[in-house]
């Protein structure tokens, strides 16, 4: 582990490592935090493309954007079912830069190289908790977005994935800090929380599907209790779930993971 962790350091100061971000692609479902983000890419001269709702919020901020449908030549089709489908959108995500076939292609069939996605899911579990019907429920069932997700965390060696508003700040941070450049650790950073959401949404929908038919046992959560210390002083220990439901504090030091092992024990 120590080995590979400092080979990736190595790539990363790299000058070849840096991939300087041309496009973009933003198409989100929760817009709050996205104004300056947008704002940061206009700055930096990089082109956005986007669909929808986000496309009008983004000309709402008075800056300049590009419809996927003026990329792809094909309008949004079965209600919004499918909107970024498309060999341009997907080919200028998975394209690898260093192929000298991918980039011959692409050249052939006019797709440009999409540096960065931002992009996130629709309200599944949300509309689960909120007790919609059926086909509400069905309807929030992400296609495109998880596509995307995937496709761009698949090639984080050429492409960056935000994949989550909770990582705004983080890309924030890294557009102004680098001017729009971005390391390899930087794109695997991203991509490995993208398929943290990625697997998290599936996982949620595989349970709704189920509903106890299947003998297979699939859980993601993604909140934890720091523990006072792991099996031992110096280790760390972690409480996966909600805590309060198992304990009630009444006073002393925080919990340890021996302190929750001595109370499994008959």
């Amino acid at each position: 582990m120590q080995l590979f962790l400092i080979n990736l350091q190595r790539i990363s100061q790299n000058p070849k490592s840096l991939k300087k971000i041309k496009n973009a692609l933003v198409s989100v479902y929760y817009k709050e935090g996205l104004d300056e983000i947008i704002k940061t890419l206009n700055k930096l001269d990089i082109t956005i493309y986007s669909t929808g709702g986000t496309f009008e919020f983004i000309q709402n901020l008075g800056i300049e954007v590009k419809t996927v449908e003026s990329l792809t030549g094909y309008p949004s089709i079965l209600g919004g079912r499918v909107k970024t489908l498309h060999p341009k959108v997907f080919g200028g995500i998975l394209g690898r830069r260093e192929l000298d076939e991918d980039k011959n292609q692409m050249s052939e069939y006019e797709i440009p190289e999409i540096d960065l996605v931002i992009v996130d899911l629709y309200p599944f579990e949300e509309t689960l908790a909120a007790g919609g019907s059926e086909q509400e429920i069905i309807e929030k069932i992400d296609i495109g977005g998880i596509s995307l997700i995937r496709a761009a965390a698949k090639n984080f060696k050429d492409v960056l994935i935000v994949a989550s508003s909770n990582l705004y700040k983080n890309l924030s941070t890294l557009l102004n800090e680098k001017g729009g450049e971005t390391s390899i650790a930087d794109r695997k950073f991203f991509a490995t929380h993208a398929f943290n959401v990625s697997s998290h949404y599936d996982t949620a929908i595989f349970n709704y599907f189920n509903a106890d038919e299947m003998d297979v046992f699939k859980q993601s959560i993604q909140e934890s209790k720091v523990l006072r210390y792991g099996e031992n002083p110096h280790q760390k220990g972690l409480f996966f779930g909600n805590m309060e439901v198992v304990f009630e504090k009444l006073h002393g030091k925080e919990i340890s993971y021996n302190n929750l092992i001595d109370w499994m024990r008959p």
